[in-house]
């Protein structure tokens, strides 16, 4: 049996069906096909106009087409004064927010796809004038437009596959193993995020490891040294394996050079800081490796920066290998 799936846009920039249109394969149409998930309509990849989609809603709501997965991309906005009249669905002059809980009632999965309509995401910053929210949180608490009870048919609650935008593979991952039957509640963390890649830390296989280790760190973007002391790498905190599931089969914000904002999680758009700065508390970070307690991060880093060897501690300040490795025999056994 196919895994009929219905992709909806909603508040956002649509970097989520980007980042899937980059999915790192020659024909993501065909992988799909091939692990039996039918695409119902696509905003990017689907021919069908405005017309053809409202019938195809109209048939998931009737029953005519089984509808296994209901996508979201982008968050709800539920203003003005909760009417959802920021977003109308373009030629049904029903709010967005309408369709997505009749949708919501009929389908037997129902995905968050990036932060957005995961917790509200970027949509939501500041002083939220769109009153925009995630489809079952409110940045970490639960509600958000289908209510903390909400539950699909599928007995899963809504699945954020979160990320701004998230990773291709995520999405693909999360679908094919909706169609094989093999999803299940222990497989989501309590943020309803899949733990295939909810349970790594982007801090994982990051390629500045050794000068975290050594606490030599970046002093200005393009030093190769590590960025969380000084320039706002949440890398040791964000649920994500963007380090050993690489973007494009290649890259990921820290080996580009770019600190990661732990785009994951709630509220990450609303940091209190600018994103490439630190900040900190009597000379350390307030934003310490998770689950590490301030006393022994305080003690391991006066003790890594001690004993510091001079080539990590020039290079990390440098844009390019300035001390190689010493060069002798290792004495190998």
């Amino acid at each position: 049996m196919t895994l009929n799936v219905l992709w909806l846009q909603a508040g956002g920039c649509g970097g989520c069906s980007m980042s899937l249109l980059c999915a790192d394969t020659p024909d993501l149409s065909g992988l799909l096909r091939r692990n039996g998930i039918e695409m119902l309509w696509h905003p990017a990849l689907s021919l069908e106009g405005v017309h053809d989609l409202i019938d195809i809603l109209e048939d998931c709501l009737t029953g005519r087409v089984r509808l296994d997965a209901l996508c979201i991309e982008g968050s709800m906005l539920r203003g003005p004064h909760g009417s959802g009249r920021f977003h109308v669905l373009a030629g049904t002059g029903k709010p967005m927010i309408e369709w997505v809980r009749q949708l919501s009632n009929v389908a037997t999965h129902v995905i968050a796809v990036g932060s957005c309509a995961a917790w509200g995401g970027i949509t939501a910053s500041g002083n939220n004038p769109t009153d925009a929210c995630g489809l079952q949180f409110d940045e970490e608490h639960k509600g958000g437009l289908l209510g903390a009870t909400f539950c699909p048919k599928g007995g899963l609650p809504v699945i954020n596959i979160a990320g701004c935008p998230t990773h291709p593979g995520w999405v693909t991952d999360t679908l094919m193993a909706l169609a094989a039957g093999l999803l299940t509640q222990t497989d989501l963390d309590p943020l309803g995020r899949p733990r295939f890649f909810a349970d790594r830390l982007v801090h994982h296989g990051c390629t500045r490891n050794e000068y975290y280790e050594y606490k030599a760190s970046a002093q200005k973007p393009s030093d190769l040294g590590c960025t969380m002391e000084n320039m706002g790498c949440k890398g040791t905190q964000a649920h994500a394996d963007c380090n050993t599931r690489l973007w494009n089969g290649d890259g990921s914000c820290t080996r580009a050079g770019y600190a990661c904002i732990s785009c994951t999680e709630p509220g990450f758009q609303n940091p209190g800081h600018p994103f490439h700065n630190t900040p900190k508390l009597a000379g350390f970070p307030i934003g310490l490796p998770i689950d590490m307690p301030k006393a022994w991060f305080v003690a391991l880093a006066s003790l890594s920066k001690s004993a510091t060897p001079k080539r990590v501690k020039q290079n990390s300040i440098n844009d390019h290998v300035v001390l190689p490795p010493v060069s002798r025999k290792a004495g190998l056994r």
